[in-house]
């Protein structure tokens, strides 16, 4: 990705970080929320020189982290974008956070895969494509974990954070949309993938003649 993209994405993120923090609905919320964001931006920023991602890889990096922000800054069961759709599908709830959770097993179903396949741990794209989605799936249930404890330290607090809109089955259907986020990725994707990929190695491969 061109350096200057790659810079007026991050201050277009930046920017809507400060922004959804002021103007936050709930402030305790907001930080649970864009925590993975504020966690992964400067890891993603050491690493660019040493290992640089796809282009694909960053865009939906940078787009999950547009879901975590308005998602923190509404709170998921009030971002208007949901109360769309709950709209025109005839919903009964704000279906926002299922775009979250889908996000959270599309992005580390292909950041296992990129770096399974382009640090050589793995030849197999079928057995990478199956591995991927366990890592999203093992990541999807570590959140539902820290949902639980988060629920359990704060009491009545945590509501806005667990955004269950008193579905029993919030849990189940959450984990549901990461898998098929995982899946979409690393099936629909893999050729798109793969292709970014191979253009990102062969500079590499040129060096080390």
């Amino acid at each position: 990705m061109p350096r200057i993209i790659a810079a007026s994405i991050c201050i277009l993120l930046a920017a809507l970080l400060i922004y959804s923090g002021i103007n936050a609905y709930d402030r305790l919320t907001w930080l649970l929320e864009v925590t993975p964001v504020l966690i992964a931006t400067p890891i993603l920023a050491y690493t660019y020189r040493g290992f640089p991602l796809t282009p694909l890889l960053y865009s939906l990096i940078a787009l999950h982290a547009v879901v975590l922000i308005f998602g923190g800054m509404d709170t998921y069961a009030r971002v208007p974008l949901g109360f769309w759709i709950q709209h025109v599908f005839d919903l009964s709830r704000n279906p926002y956070d299922k775009i979250g959770h889908f996000m959270q097993g599309l992005v580390p179903a292909l950041a296992a895969r990129e770096i399974l396949l382009r640090r050589g741990y793995l030849s197999s794209r079928a057995m990478a494509g199956f591995l991927c989605v366990c890592v999203a799936m093992a990541i999807s249930a570590c959140y539902e974990l820290v949902e639980w404890w988060s629920a359990l330290a704060l009491g009545q607090g945590a509501d806005e954070f667990l955004g269950t809109q008193g579905d029993p089955w919030d849990t189940q259907s959450d984990m549901f949309m990461a898998l098929i986020g995982a899946t979409l990725g690393t099936v629909g994707l893999a050729c798109w993938h793969d292709r970014q990929i191979a253009r990102l190695e062969k500079p590499i491969a040129a060096a080390v003649r």
